[in-house]
């Protein structure tokens, strides 16, 4: 009987479907030091953000050859050293597909949130204060949106900014020659310069590691809006806050951290930053289709019978 470990939670539906393969389940988080022992025992582990699957444990893995597949439920795989893994016959496996519409759908909600002052407008009534006409926003129709990145998030975002009136700008490696028409490819610094929401959808490397910085920032427009809902660290979020503060941007919203779960203070009291813990896929829909294309991965990789999956 093949062991699976699930250490940042799961779908209980996608649960029942591996139960029902034959596999045996546990569920539960273990420090990185407990996860050393752990690892031996297992076949499969899956993951979220919050374990680590670095070099130190793949090792403690090697010592019994046990571990086969590492699945991470989300889009990223920064959590995982990927190529050692694989180095050493550990096949690495996400769900790049599943959680794109929550993902695109938290970005345009902090879009709507930063247009129209909602976190100032909160907090000042709560307060008792009446704000209203020190409260007037702007429309997000007719305004453009630049997208670094053009994945499968950035690609459902760009339709529905599309059809709610918006200008789409997109970065990439390489142009899409699919993409919708209407939708412009654009160097990097021409959509810094001229959108009016920059949102980054890059995974975090080497080469994307504070590509967003001082620099950066200060070539944007002053009434322009930064969005990251990537990955914490593609931002120098000390140098987004002084960006802020001397008015080279209008504001932000953050849902991913460098440290998390301890982000900068500063950042999450700031008025101009609507913040949210890293939520962008989590949402009922989204935890459930992970869930299945995560068991889809498994049963596969084993050659049980194939459920059909959430696809992309």
């Amino acid at each position: 009987m093949k062991k699976i470990l699930i250490t940042d939670g799961m779908d209980k539906n996608a649960i029942k479907m591996l139960l029902n393969q034959g596999f045996e389940v546990e569920e539960k988080f273990y420090p990185e030091e407990e996860l050393k022992d752990k690892i031996k025992e297992v076949d499969v582990i899956i993951v979220r953000s919050a374990t680590k699957i670095r070099k130190n444990i793949i090792d403690e893995a090697l010592k019994t050859g046990n571990l086969k597949l590492v699945v991470r439920g989300g889009v990223g795989l920064d959590n995982i050293d990927v190529d050692y893994a694989r180095e050493h016959g550990i096949q690495v496996k996400n769900t790049p597909c599943a959680s794109s519409n929550a993902v695109a759908e938290l970005v345009l909600c902090e879009m709507l949130v930063l247009a129209r002052n909602v976190k100032v407008a909160n907090l000042t009534l709560q307060d008792g204060i009446w704000a209203k006409k020190n409260l007037k926003g702007t429309e997000i129709h007719g305004k453009t949106l630049g997208l670094i990145g053009f994945g499968n998030i950035a690609r459902s975002l760009a339709e529905k900014a599309h059809n709610l009136g918006m200008n789409v700008m997109y970065n990439d490696i390489v142009e899409h020659i699919d993409a919708k028409e209407g939708f412009k490819f654009a160097k990097f610094e021409e959509i810094i310069e001229k959108a009016d929401y920059i949102t980054v959808h890059t995974p975090l490397t080497e080469d994307t590691k504070y590509m967003f910085n001082k620099d950066v920032f200060e070539k944007m427009k002053n009434t322009a809006f930064f969005i990251n809902c990537a990955r914490g660290g593609i931002v120098q979020e000390e140098e987004l806050l002084e960006a802020i503060n001397n008015d080279e941007i209008a504001g932000a919203a953050i849902d991913c951290f460098e440290n998390e779960p301890k982000p900068i203070q500063e950042l999450l009291n700031h008025p101009r930053v609507t913040v949210t813990p890293h939520i962008g896929a989590s949402t009922k829909e989204a935890q459930e289709r992970i869930g299945i294309e995560i068991a889809d991965i498994v049963i596969d990789h084993f050659g049980c019978i194939l459920i059909n999956a959430s696809g992309c």
